[in-house]
């Protein structure tokens, strides 16, 4: 599994909470209890047992009560499934009983797969052995997100509409998809423009976003961020390069984990900030200047939950 492509799909959810409640309310017809709010939780679901459990993202939605905290009426982990995964048959009923158990409301699951045949694996019914219990995930696949064509509607959902990018990007319609949301970018500041055109470049293999590349309109693919620009350049001038076939694939091996190195950080900045974090210099320098990309995951992942940037790294060392 593609760590970036995974994770840009992931940072949608950190970015608005409550696109799971539009997924679920509009495209799964699923009913939801009144919520004064939405919010991200913890995602480390572990028990007492040694093996780390960890959603992709957990969120709560909460009713406000005059006289106390407010209290969460229902839990939705999200997961971003890109492959068929067996031990997911067994850690997602996992992942629910530990949720409801630590939060004391509802729990739902919710999947998210952009690839039609991966939906409908996720989809199939999980029997957990006791008589009546029964587990059929929710599953967002391509079937359940609109294409979405115009740049008004694209600006009234931003978020459903990079959903509507990753999930029809492959079909003839994905070019026209992207140029919508392109469009609905520019009218938006330069560094928030700049996160959701990333998202949209990181969630896509390089094959699908070659191909739409080569259908963009010149003046709707200048709206792409400077991170997406410049590592779409960077591949092709190091394809371009002089010298034998296997340097050549070399450098761009390498330049592709480069750049996949600069955009996970800059995602986890992004969430940082978003949620009010302040960041020092000397750890932005630290989480820019990190090729690690398994740390820069579990950094991705740790940015939505901590209450400091010191922490962030604390944690993960």
């Amino acid at each position: 599994m593609a760590l970036a492509e995974h994770e840009a799909l992931v940072r949608l959810f950190c970015e608005r909470p409550d696109l799971a409640a539009d997924l679920l309310t509009r495209s799964l017809r699923v009913d939801l209890p009144d919520y004064d709010y939405a919010g991200l939780e913890s995602a480390d679901l572990t028990e007492v047992t040694p093996t780390e459990r960890r959603a992709d993202s957990v969120i709560a939605f909460r009713r406000k009560r005059p006289d106390d905290e407010p209290e969460p009426v229902l839990a939705v982990i999200v997961e971003v499934q890109r492959d068929r995964d067996s031990d997911k048959l067994w850690s997602w009923p996992l992942y629910l009983s530990s949720l409801r158990s630590r939060l004391k409301c509802p729990v739902m699951l919710l999947v998210v797969a952009p690839d039609a045949a991966i939906a409908r694996w996720c989809a199939r019914p999980i029997e957990l052995g006791h008589p009546g219990m029964v587990l059929t995930p929710l599953v967002v696949g391509p079937a359940e997100v609109p294409v979405i064509t115009d740049a008004g509607q694209v600006a009234e959902d931003l978020e459903l509409a990079v959903l509507s990018v990753i999930h029809h990007a492959d079909t003839p319609q994905g070019p026209e998809i992207l140029e919508a949301l392109l469009t609905a970018l520019h009218n938006l500041d330069r560094d928030q423009a700049g996160m959701y055109a990333d998202m949209v470049r990181a969630a896509l293999p390089g094959e699908i976003w070659d191909h739409l590349e080569r259908h963009l309109k010149t003046e709707t693919y200048e709206y792409l961020s400077d991170w997406a620009r410049d590592n779409i350049a960077k591949g092709k001038a190091e394809g371009r390069a002089e010298g034998k076939a296997e340097g050549r694939a070399e450098g761009k091996a390498e330049g592709k984990a480069e750049g996949k190195a600069e955009g996970q950080a800059e995602a986890i900045l992004t969430v940082l900030s978003a949620r009010g974090i302040e960041v020092s210099e000397d750890i932005s320098e630290k989480i820019r200047k990190c090729h690690d990309l398994d740390r820069l995951t579990a950094w991705l992942r740790a940015a939505a939950t901590v209450d400091s940037s010191d922490a962030l790294l604390d944690d993960i060392s």
